[in-house]
C-alpha cells in the first residue's frame, strides 16, 4: 500500500485513513472488529476518529467510537501496528468542549480510557476555539506532547488565517506544532480549502487529511437521479448535492472507473490523493465493499488527463 509523509515533520502514513465514525453508528461491534482486523492486515492502519463520534445518534453520549476502538486493541494486540488519530474539542455535554487547558487534560484522559491506550498518535483540535488564546491551547498540546501521552498534534476545520496564527505561535514559543489539518474537501467541495487553506498548508509544510472525501456517499454513485434516497443514514448530507453539477461531477467519475477497471469511490478518492497539499483522504467503510474501495485507491494513479477532466468538471464557477 502506497505510503506518504504527514507534512514535513510527520511520519509515513498509507495515503488513505480509514474513518471510525461509523463504529457504533452504522457499523455494530462485531463489523467493526472485523473491519478493523481485515483493513490493518492489508495495510491500511491510519485510523481516525474522534471522541464526539457518535453523540449525533439518539441514545448517545459520544465515545462510542472510540470505546470500539479500545475494546478491539485489548482483544487483538494491534495497537502498535496502528497510527491513531483522535480528536477534541467540539461540545460532548455538560459543558465538556472547547480548547482549554483544562478541558483538554480532562479530554485526554478520557480518550485514553476509552481507546484503552496510554497514547495518541495524533491528537486533533476538533475545531478553533475562539474563546480560549491560541497559547493557552498550543501550550496544553505541548504538555501533553512531553508527558507522552500524543506523539503529534492536528487542526481540523481552522481557517487559514487562525491556522497560520497557530503555526507563528508555536515557532515563537517553542510549542509542539500542528503538523496536519483536517479540512472538508471532495470533489464537489473544493472550497474553503484551495483559496484559504492550501496556501498555508503549503507554506508551513503541512499535511492535509480531508473528511468527507466521498461527499458522504454521493461520489460513489450510489445515488442516481431521480432514485429516493430517503432511506439513506446521511440522506440529508447528500441533498445538496443532487443537481445538474453534481451529477456531472459523477458521470465523470463513472467515465473514468471504466476506463481504470475501478468503482467511482476509488477513482474520487484517487484524485484527492494526486491533488497538492493531500497526504490521505479520510473514508469510512460499512461493508467489505466498501473496504475494498478504500484499500484500492491508496495504489490507484490517475492519468492527467482523468485528472484533468474531473478538476475542470468540477471547478466552482467563479
Amino acid at each position: 500500500m502506497q505510503k506518504r509523509r504527514l507534512g514535513r515533520t510527520g511520519p509515513e502514513v498509507p495515503a488513505i485513513v480509514l474513518g471510525g465514525n461509523v463504529y457504533g453508528w452504522t457499523l455494530d461491534e462485531v463489523g467493526s472488529f472485523h473491519q478493523l482486523d481485515r483493513a490493518v492486515a492489508e495495510g491500511l492502519n491510519f485510523i481516525d476518529t474522534a471522541d464526539v463520534y457518535s453523540r449525533w445518534v439518539p441514545g448517545h453520549e459520544g465515545g462510542e467510537s472510540e470505546t470500539i476502538l479500545g475494546k478491539w486493541f485489548a482483544k487483538s494486540g494491534r495497537r502498535k501496528n496502528v497510527f491513531l488519530a483522535t480528536k477534541a474539542g467540539i461540545d460532548m455535554g455538560e459543558g465538556k468542549s472547547g480548547l482549554s487547558p483544562r478541558y483538554i487534560a480532562e479530554a485526554i484522559d478520557a480518550s485514553l480510557r476509552r481507546l484503552q491506550t496510554d497514547y495518541i498518535d495524533l491528537y486533533q483540535a476538533h475545531t478553533d476555539d475562539a474563546d480560549t488564546p491560541l497559547e493557552e491551547t498550543l501550550g496544553a498540546f505541548d504538555t501533553l506532547v512531553r508527558a507522552g501521552k500524543v506523539r503529534y498534534i492536528g487542526a481540523s476545520n481552522y481557517g487559514g488565517a487562525r491556522l497560520a496564527q497557530a503555526l507563528e505561535i508555536s515557532r515563537a514559543n517553542g510549542l509542539a506544532s500542528y503538523i496536519s489539518l483536517q479540512p472538508h474537501y471532495n470533489l464537489v467541495e473544493r472550497q474553503p480549502f484551495e483559496s484559504d487553506q492550501l496556501p498555508v498548508v503549503e507554506k508551513y509544510g503541512l499535511g492535509a487529511i480531508p473528511y468527507f472525501s466521498l461527499a458522504s456517499g454521493f461520489l460513489t454513485g450510489k445515488y442516481r437521479r431521480g432514485a429516493d434516497a430517503s432511506q439513506s443514514a446521511r440522506a440529508a448530507f447528500v441533498e445538496k448535492y443532487r443537481n445538474d453539477c453534481g451529477y456531472a461531477i459523477v458521470d465523470a467519475l463513472l467515465e473514468i472507473a471504466r476506463a481504470h477497471n475501478a468503482t467511482p469511490a476509488q477513482v474520487a478518492l484517487a484524485w484527492l490523493v494526486a491533488q497538492p497539499g493531500v497526504t490521505a483522504p479520510i473514508a469510512s467503510a460499512t461493508n467489505g465493499n466498501q473496504l475494498d474501495d478504500l484499500i484500492a485507491a491508496a495504489d490507484l494513479k490517475l492519468d492527467e488527463a482523468s485528472l484533468q477532466k474531473l478538476s475542470e468538471v468540477s471547478q466552482p464557477a467563479v
